[in-house]
């Protein structure tokens, strides 16, 4: 993109607008660009783009709505580093993440190509032998997306493109942290012939955004919405959905638990816990929060993550970055409360500084009681909380101790152990002796609780409604 401004794209154009915003690098802390700034007339205009191209979108077929998605996988492939620059610039993402991201995005895009035929009725059997019936699926219409900056491919790709190839078309509202991260999923279905008007992308200064939201969602063309974020705001959306009668789709906020048992392989459960608690800096919903570890193997388990966590992020390795220098500022808050309060520092330093105020390097904190901020809240950083139990009935009970059900793990050679375990967890995945961050494509994916509710993944029939048709034989 020749342009410093990240455009909106509606129906089929890049579009700057007059008012712009300043889009802030956290590496540096400095402004990399601006972005267009969309107003509620600029909602209304992409609406009314998507409705537009929905009835001639909704009739192609199967096979052509596949080819487009298989070229897009294409075109994200050719342009990864193009891609990645955006979310390392954007987000402060390391190599490894920009990559992993634009990886989950092709994988997205594979499986909605192969999931376009996937679409049946019934025909059931009705009571009077004089009718016949069926019972067919239809795609909604507009759709409306909201996806985030933290993992802005795979989550911005399926908020948009499992509903394309159900048939529906879509306006996508962009996190303003990463516009031109999330404005390149536009631009990748543009370049693979999506037809104009099906994918619309805007973006807005937080001054703009509640205007901008509000204005889509009571937009009577608008049929359904879907939205990846914090369970605040995700409250004030399916608010206004509910007020609005629409259905919605949300994935929202975590506080994954990982549980290590007494006779789990503890480099296993050191290293993936340490991995679930610091990929990308923490800031994944999956990310692991607290880790619930058998009172017999505490102490073990602190020293094997310490040297994992020493392992994987060095001293001598810059820090990780966090988005915001505020979410630096709440992590330090929550780990100074839990200190002060006789948690013990584990690993890292409560007080260390950084050369940019966005960086923080992880803190493993242990001896956690339920009187700590940290033990309810989400700290979306990179901070871990342990907590010790003796028995399992105690371990389900303190990982259920939350608001947020989203993802967990647990951690045993005993598999029937680890399945009992896990059929009692109250979140929407459990992963055994794997970390808590995981998306497959294949996979449902979604929460319990404040964490949402829908699913997101290879799911194409949360993308269509059923209409019953009946007549006389």
């Amino acid at each position: 993109m020749a342009s410093t401004t990240v455009p909106l794209f509606i129906n089929g154009k890049d579009i700057v607008t007059d008012v712009t915003f300043d889009v802030i690098g956290p590496t540096t802390g400095q402004v990399q660009h601006q972005s267009s700034d969309a107003t509620a007339t600029h909602a209304i205009a992409a609406v009314e783009a998507a409705q537009n191209a929905f009835p001639a979108w909704s009739q192609t077929t199967p096979g052509a709505r596949r080819e487009i998605f298989l070229k897009a996988a294409n075109v994200l492939d050719a342009r990864t580093k193009e891609l990645s620059d955006y979310l390392m610039t954007e987000t402060g993402g390391t190599t490894d993440w920009a990559a992993f991201n634009v990886m989950l995005g092709r994988e997205c895009l594979l499986g909605c190509a192969g999931s376009t035929f996937a679409i049946e009725g019934k025909i059931p059997s009705l009571q009077d032998p004089k009718y016949g019936g069926l019972i067919v699926k239809e795609p909604y219409g507009v759709i409306f997306a909201v996806a985030p900056w933290n993992g802005p491919y795979p989550l911005g790709f399926r908020a948009v493109a499992w509903a394309i190839a159900a048939g529906n078309t879509v306006v996508l509202k962009g996190s303003e942290l990463s516009p031109r991260t999330l404005w390149a999923i536009s631009s990748v279905f543009k370049e693979a012939g999506l037809p104009d008007g099906v994918l619309n992308f805007i973006t807005s200064s937080p001054a703009n955004a509640a205007e901008v939201t509000k204005t889509i969602i009571e937009h009577p063309f608008v049929k359904k919405i879907n939205f990846t974020g914090s369970t605040n705001v995700g409250r004030i959306i399916a608010k206004l959905a509910g007020e609005n009668l629409k259905p919605v789709l949300l994935e929202l906020g975590g506080k994954a638990p990982a549980i290590v048992c007494d006779d789990a392989d503890l480099d296993v459960a050191a290293k993936e816990c340490a991995i679930g608690a610091f990929a990308n800096a923490g800031q994944v919903c999956m990310c692991t929060e607290r880790i619930i570890v058998h009172e017999k193997i505490a102490t073990e388990f602190e020293a094997a993550i310490k040297t994992w966590v020493d392992r994987l992020f060095a001293a001598d390795q810059s820090a990780p970055v966090l988005v915001q220098a505020a979410a630096v500022t709440r992590n330090k808050a929550l780990m100074k409360d839990a200190a002060g309060k006789g948690a013990r520092v584990v690993h890292g330093d409560v007080d260390a500084s950084e050369a940019v105020n966005t960086h923080m390097r992880p803190i493993v904190i242990s001896g956690v009681t339920s009187d700590m901020d940290i033990y309810k809240q989400e700290s979306f950083g990179p901070t871990v909380s342990i907590i010790t139990y003796s028995s399992d009935e105690e371990a389900v009970r303190v990982a259920n101790d939350t608001e947020y059900g989203l993802s967990s793990a647990v951690f045993s050679k005993d598999l029937r152990r680890a399945m009992r375990i896990a059929r009692q967890i109250e979140t929407g995945a459990v992963h055994i002796n794997r970390m808590t961050v995981q998306d497959e494509a294949a996979l449902p994916h979604g929460g319990a609780k404040a964490s949402g509710f829908g699913r997101f993944n290879g799911v194409i029939d949360e993308w269509v409604r059923t209409k019953n048709i009946t007549f006389d034989l």
